[in-house]
């Protein structure tokens, strides 16, 4: 009955959110969580009841509890980080967030895409920066307020910063954050930000990873792969995470392809949503194949219901994230997937 009463409220609020610019409307809801994350939490849980779980999920050093988790790009600026364990993620990932605060790319660059319950996005990492995130999640931890589920922090490269200087740029993100996250996701696959798909290929890659890895220390490092690399690419890039020493790898990011029927094809930005599901599950499936078992493999990518969630479970993942789902489909979405996944378990 309270799964009832979340989808209720949903289907209730989401035609005046629609009615809004997408990012307005982002920005109208993260800001109201923001103002009090944990009691928005707490009033969410007493609606809609208990959080249901397959059980705590292994990936190195790191224990998620449950096998769905939060993708970078909802809260990028860890705004609303003790509200999203309410909602039944068994782990967080806040971010992009870059070593410059920057303003990202003019305005519109959010779309929603209503019938085909996708989004095309062209932000190009807007966010306050490492360090005032850095800021942010050490007042957290003083304030008794971090959640119990892992967290965090995918990292890209600013702007400004030239492509031969990546290493550089990105490492000055570890080492504002590496006191205060659980992990770290290092995004070279996001098409918003001129050359950084150049970093995964395979010399960039290992030279760019063989530096962030020992950087880290203690603190895990996963990297998030493109839908849109070439098999050769993706083999030797998957290589490329296992040698230098990677926990994980994310797949996959947003495409600048528009697989199936989708409108505003000349929009350019990536695209995620239900049309990337077909092209990331080949591409995930090719992933865990080249991985054998070597390194543990985190499926994103369109992924809305538990049936999916399951598939790529099945297929060898060892946990899935969401985002674009939660925008169509409502905070209720992650009680649905867990509910699914418990019943069939």
């Amino acid at each position: 009955m309270r799964r009832i009463l979340i989808t209720l409220m949903w289907t209730l609020v989401r035609p005046f959110l629609f009615l809004m610019n997408a990012e307005r409307a982002h920005r109208l809801v993260m800001g109201f969580i923001a103002t009090s994350p944990g009691l928005h939490g707490w009033v969410f849980r007493l609606i809609g009841g208990p959080i249901s779980s397959t059980g705590a999920v292994q990936v190195g050093p790191l224990t998620f509890r449950g096998p769905i988790g939060l993708a970078a790009g909802l809260d990028k600026d860890g705004e609303a980080i003790p509200f999203w364990e309410h909602l039944g993620f068994g782990f967080i990932e806040v971010g992009t967030v870059t070593s410059h605060a920057q303003p990202g790319n003019p305005l519109p660059r959010l779309f929603r895409l209503v019938e085909e319950r996708a989004l095309i996005n062209r932000m190009g990492f807007n966010n306050h920066g490492s360090q005032d995130l850095a800021e942010r999640l050490r007042d957290l931890r003083l304030a008794g307020q971090w959640p119990t589920v892992p967290v965090g922090a995918n990292i890209g490269k600013s702007k400004l910063t030239p492509i031969e200087d990546a290493t550089k740029d990105y490492l000055q993100s570890v080492a504002c954050l590496k006191d205060c996250v659980d992990y770290f996701t290092v995004n070279v696959s996001s098409p918003n930000t001129p050359g950084l798909r150049d970093l995964q290929q395979a010399d960039a890659l290992r030279t760019l990873l063989g530096a962030v890895v020992p950087a880290a220390g203690d603190i895990p490092v996963f990297v998030k792969f493109s839908p849109d690399l070439e098999d050769g690419d993706l083999d030797q890039a998957v290589a490329a995470a296992i040698d230098t020493g990677c926990v994980g790898i994310i797949a996959t990011n947003t495409t600048r392809s528009r697989p199936g029927t989708t409108g505003r094809t000349e929009e350019p930005g990536g695209m995620s949503g239900a049309p990337l599901w077909p092209l990331s599950r080949q591409r995930i499936g090719r992933i865990v194949e080249q991985a054998n078992g070597r390194i543990p493999v985190i499926g994103a990518g369109g992924v809305r219901s538990w049936q999916q969630a399951a598939e790529l479970l099945d297929a060898g993942c060892v946990a899935v994230q969401v985002y674009s789902g939660l925008i169509f489909e409502g905070p209720g979405m992650i009680h649905r997937i867990n509910d699914g996944l418990v019943a069939r378990a």
